[in-house]
């Protein structure tokens, strides 16, 4: 059976707002809680004791005891004090937005390394919360964001809970290390990476499933992926690069989970090119924009660079898709449901990989059979004719590529 939570943010206006909207959307994503109401209070900054004020406290009580609510969450991360005075006004379980999304991320993490990276973030969520032996830690929480594995690990002492800590950076550690070797290997192969960011749910997986030819269907819940996947993409006339999904990022993203998956994101900050893929038929858009850009900035990584691309068109009218062509007119206008705009995409990703290629015209003996397929393998074959002396091939690529080529045959003259 769900709990029946209640709802409680503040903002300038002292009405519902994209966040608590945002809020509402999370724990329905969770699929463990019933939002019985919400309240919101006018104010410019939280109080520091009690996050609301203590008469609109007062309010919240009585109005939890009237709907009989088992549980509140705050739109705000809440200090591990106002937690606690928080729980001791009202009686019952009180957590926040990092709480939802750390629960949310433990139901999605299926791989050894997502499982690692969302352990860390919850125990340094839950380590400054921990009193006594743990006990009053779950009645705080109501076990939101502490289930699962790793639920005992926060019953125990905080040396204990440091220790943990300290282990799982070291596997992170050794992740980011291996990580590394794998993209060091790509460069040494010019095998450039593409990668998809984006707020939540804008539709990053569905383009990664079309370019991919994947029968994998949309996923609308938020936070849907959370392992960095790459996929190869082949152009139809030669070369490929690599496509990489990964986490969305969300607005008040927990500093804990940033810090923890730094491994997964840096490949985000390591890519030739980013498509910040954008819901187009979200009211919010500029707001999620925004979110996105700072979060990049963040971890270092250049979002000036950024490939825009404006998802779900299929959802707005001729108009709107005009309308919002003016207004961003360096952005592409794409579907990933009936595949508008995506070769478009495509060719412009070509464009930014490779605008500053070479094209040479070259004449490689039929013996060497593994430079021709190098050549198809890495770049853009623009002709292509057989002659007795061997295969005649125009191709336009990067240098690197080229020159390896040019040198192996060189080398292959200079030894008759």
């Amino acid at each position: 059976m769900s709990q029946k939570c209640l709802l409680i943010g503040i903002n300038d206006s002292g009405e519902n707002h994209e966040d608590l909207l945002e809020l509402a959307a999370l724990v329905r994503s969770s699929g463990s809680y019933e939002i019985a109401g919400t309240m919101i209070q006018k104010r410019s900054r939280p109080d520091s004791r009690y996050y609301l004020g203590k008469g609109k406290l007062d309010s919240l009580k009585e109005m939890a005891e009237i709907l009989e609510a088992d549980l509140v969450i705050c739109d705000d991360e809440l200090t591990p004090a106002q937690q606690r005075n928080i729980f001791r006004v009202l009686e019952i379980p009180v957590t926040d937005r990092t709480g939802i999304i750390l629960e949310i991320f433990l139901q999605r993490a299926h791989t050894s390394e997502g499982k690692i990276q969302v352990e860390l973030a919850r125990l340094k969520y839950a380590l400054p919360r921990l009193i006594g032996k743990g006990e009053e830690l779950s009645r705080l929480g109501g076990g939101i964001g502490t289930r699962g594995p790793g639920e005992s690990k926060l019953e125990m002492d905080r040396r204990t809970i440091r220790n943990r800590i300290r282990a799982l950076e070291r596997e992170i550690e050794q992740m980011t290390r291996h990580q590394a070797v794998t993209r060091k290997r790509r460069n040494q192969m010019d095998v450039p990476v593409v990668c998809l960011v984006g707020y939540t749910n804008a539709g990053k997986s569905s383009i990664m499933s079309y370019l991919t030819k994947s029968d994998q269907g949309a996923d609308s819940r938020l936070f849907a992926t959370l392992a960095t996947t790459g996929h190869r993409i082949d152009f139809p006339d030669g070369g490929h690069f690599i496509l990489s999904d990964t986490v969305g990022f969300i607005n008040k993203l927990p500093h804990q989970l940033v810090a923890s998956f730094r491994a997964t994101l840096q490949e985000v900050k390591d890519a030739h090119l980013l498509l910040h893929v954008i819901d187009a038929a979200q009211e919010e858009m500029d707001g999620r924009i925004n979110t996105v850009e700072q979060v990049l900035e963040q971890i270092n990584a250049v979002s000036d660079q950024a490939l825009r691309v404006y998802n779900k068109v299929d959802l707005l009218s001729f108009e709107e898709v005009d309308r919002l062509t003016a207004l961003y007119p360096e952005g592409l206008m794409v579907s990933a449901v009936t595949g508008q705009g995506l070769e478009q995409m495509v060719e412009e990703i070509r464009n930014r990989l490779f605008s500053e290629a070479m094209e040479i015209k070259l004449l490689i003996p039929y013996k060497r059979g593994e430079l021709i397929a190098k050549l198809y393998e890495h770049t853009q074959i623009l002709s292509r004719l057989d002659v007795p002396e061997g295969v005649e091939l125009t191709a336009r690529g990067s240098r690197q590529v080229l020159g390896q080529i040019v040198q192996a045959l060189e080398v292959d003259n200079e030894n008759g």
